[in-house]
Order: C-alpha cells, then structure tokens, then sequence
C-alpha cells in the first residue's frame, strides 16, 4: 500500500497540497483484524451485496474510470485480474492520538525496510492531528478498510488500537451528504472504481469508531493521563482568557471613572 499526503458535513476540498511516499501497491503488510463490536452509527440502511463483476466487467469499468480521471491517478490492471489505483482519506479524527516521544522522523529507508520505529522507546506523548488533511493511498483491489487504517496509523506511527477508528464513505444524494461506516472486510478500491473517479460522488473519512459511549476501558492508562493533562492546558487557557477579557473590562471602566471625576461638576 502506498501513502501520500494532503469532520464536518460538508464536502471537503482536495485542492491541498500532497506530499508523496510510496510503498509496494500489492503487498499486504497486515492480517485481516475482524472487528470485535458490531458496526454501529451507520447514517444511511447498508446496501445489498453486489454479485462479483466478471474480469472483462472490470476491464470495462477500468477503461471507463481512467477515461475520466484528469490527475494521472488511473487505475492498473494486472494479469490475475487484480488492479491498483489511489484513494484520498480525509482525517477528521476529533481527539488526540497517541504517538512514541522523543524518536527521529521516518527515513527512506525506514519505510522500504519497515522499521517500527514506534517498537524503539515505551515513551508516550499525545497529539491532535491536523483536522481536514487528506491522505493519498495507492492501494490493491484486495486490500480492505482493515488494511487501510492500520496503514494510515504506521504513516503517523500512531500506536492506538486501530479498533478506535473507523473508516467512512461519503456520498452526495438528493442533496444531502450521507456518511456509511464501511465493514473492516470492505474494499474501498473496489468503491472508487464503481463510483468513479469523481470526488463528490464519493469520498472517503477516517472518524473515531463511535459507539455512543466513551469506551474508557480501550484506553491505556498512559493515555488516559495524556488525557487529563490536555484537559488541564485547555482549563487553564480558558481561565487566561477569560481574565484577561475582564481584566480588559475593568481597565475601561476604571479609566471611565476617573475621566467623569475629573471633570467639573
């Protein structure tokens, strides 16, 4: 799977700027994770299960697709009637994520060797990822939503559980934008092609798996720390605001007061 880079009803621009880091599009490198908690949150009824197209159906729909793509994003078909192509994945991923402390940037040669550099320290930090970045895959035909999150989280070296995120597509119907929980065992290569290459059709997000309810028991209890203390920043910056906003007030009213004791009565 190859990545490169760029939540909210609306649609999201793809007009940013991606940067580029390839890895082998047929390889596998994780093992199908089934899903512990039945999908939940699902915005729209899930569809019916579409037969298997036919290899000359896929030729057909390749053909179709590439002649529509503008961005040299074409798919590729390969000899076993598998085939490769890209998707974008928009992160809308509300809370902080946790990540190793104190290690180097991934090299070149960290990813062509895949090096954990995650496995190298037991220190843990917290941080938001940039909210609306878009991620750019090159992936298989086979590779599922399973595959495609825990790939996502290598990239940042996220260290969650990926059973903490979900995987998303968005649609335009009637109108409305619609937002489908996608199965861990879903291809999402397969969805692009049916849908096309245009990104108002389809669209896909990377969300925290709601559940509707925290479910505090998943988390560490380094992360439940890293919690608390990101909370206290945010109390603490709340409280400086506000004080300075009265602090401010009371300045004016203060200056106000002396300029109506200065003048004659």
């Amino acid at each position: 799977m190859t990545v490169d880079s760029s939540m909210s009803s609306g649609y999201c621009s793809l007009e940013e700027e991606l940067e580029d880091c390839f890895f082998t599009a047929k390889t596998t490198f994780f093992r199908n994770v089934q899903s512990k908690h039945p999908c939940k949150n699902v915005c729209k009824p899930a569809e019916e299960p579409r037969q298997p197209p036919t290899l000359q159906e896929i030729k057909q729909k390749i053909h179709s697709y590439n002649s529509r793509e503008k961005n040299c994003l074409g798919m590729k078909l390969s000899e076993d009637g598998t085939y490769t192509g890209f998707i974008k994945v928009h992160l809308k991923l509300r809370r902080p994520v946790t990540v190793p402390a104190g290690i180097r940037p991934q090299s070149i040669y960290d990813a062509i060797k895949e090096v954990n550099l995650a496995a190298t320290t037991d220190k843990r930090t917290s941080f938001y990822l940039p909210l609306d970045a878009i991620k750019q895959l090159h992936i298989s035909s086979t590779t599922t939503v399973s595959e495609v999150i825990q790939g996502l989280l290598k990239k940042f070296m996220v260290v969650d559980n990926p059973q903490k995120f979900a995987l998303f597509k968005r649609i335009h119907k009637d109108g409305q934008v619609l937002f489908q929980k996608l199965s861990v065992a879903d291809c999402p290569l397969y969805l692009r092609l049916l849908a096309g290459p245009d990104t108002d059709v389809l669209s896909f997000v990377l969300k925290e798996n709601e559940t509707g309810e925290v479910e505090w028991d998943a988390f560490s209890i380094p992360e439940l720390q890293n919690f608390l203390t990101i909370l206290e920043k945010e109390e603490q910056d709340k409280i400086q605001q506000v004080q300075k906003k009265y602090d401010k007030f009371r300045q004016k009213l203060e200056e106000a007061l002396r300029e109506s004791q200065g003048k004659p009565g």
